[in-house]
Order: C-alpha cells, then structure tokens, then sequence
C-alpha cells in the first residue's frame, strides 16, 4: 500500500469511530447536556462536530505519515501506531462515558488519561515523522480545553 493509501485508510477510521461517538451523543445533546449548568466558556454545540472532524483528519493524516515509514522503523513505527490505537480508542470511550452514562466525573478521569495518551503518541510520532506529530498539537489543545470544560461541568453539577 502507498503512502496516500495509508493515509486514506486512517483518515477513513478515524471518521467512521468519530461517528460512532457521535451517535452516542447526539440523543444526549438535545435531551441530557442542555440540563446541565455549564460555564462561561462553554462553546455552541454546533462548533463540535466540525472541529472534531477537523482534527479526526488530522490524526489519521498523521498516522497515515508515521504508517508510511513502517518499512524503515518498523518497530518504532508499530510502537507508536498501538499508543495511536489506544487514544483513539479512549476518545470514543469518553464520548460513552459522558454522554451515553451520563457521568462527567468518570469521564473527567478518563479524559486526563486520553491526553496522557495523547502527548505519549505526539512525543512518538514526532520523532518518526515532523509533521505527523505537529498534525496532533491542535488535537492535544482541543483536549486540553475539553479536560477543563469536562471538569468544570462536572464541578458546577455535582
């Protein structure tokens, strides 16, 4: 498989999981989160789903890259790919976790787990393709809002 091929195939997982979350929050946005008390800073429900596509782009895009160089860092290459797997799993898991349980404090936790995840995968596929890695800082700073927009909401409803 060429390298476009390889990004196509992530890009392409990534939406197809980043609908899957999705799915789980879509009857809670209109019936559970309006409910809630949220603060100040808390963006229009209808800023998440082109940023989240944005950045599901963005990661595969970058995986896509690190993907590509598996033949001359193989294991460095499937080292990082599997931290890419689990963050990936982990942001559909919060997704469940707060919208489909409806428990923002286990998904609070869970969140600082995801962007431990996260920095980990940044901090490997920087050092096996640049650009891959910078693809993921808009990513980890999107997270970074959603852990304190996460917290807050859990604080101001416990």
């Amino acid at each position: 498989m060429n390298k476009i091929s390889k990004i196509l195939v992530v890009v392409v997982t990534c939406l197809v999981i980043g609908y899957f979350s999705g799915m789980v929050t879509r009857s809670a946005i209109t019936t559970w989160y309006p409910t809630l008390v949220k603060p100040s800073f808390n963006p229009p429900n209808w800023i998440f789903a082109p940023v989240w596509s944005m950045l599901y782009v963005m990661m595969g895009v970058a995986a896509g890259l690190v993907w590509s160089r598996i033949e001359k860092e193989k294991e460095l290459v499937k080292n990082a790919l599997v931290f890419f797997a689990i963050q990936l799993a982990l942001n559909a898991l919060w997704s469940f976790l707060f919208f489909g349980l409806k428990n923002p404090m286990l998904a609070g936790i869970e969140i600082v787990i995801l962007w431990l995840m996260i920095f980990e995968t940044y901090t490997k596929f920087v050092k096996i393709n640049k650009i891959a890695g910078y693809l993921l800082i808009p990513y980890l700073l999107w997270v970074s809002f959603a852990t304190v927009l996460n917290v807050s909401i859990w604080w101001l409803n416990r």
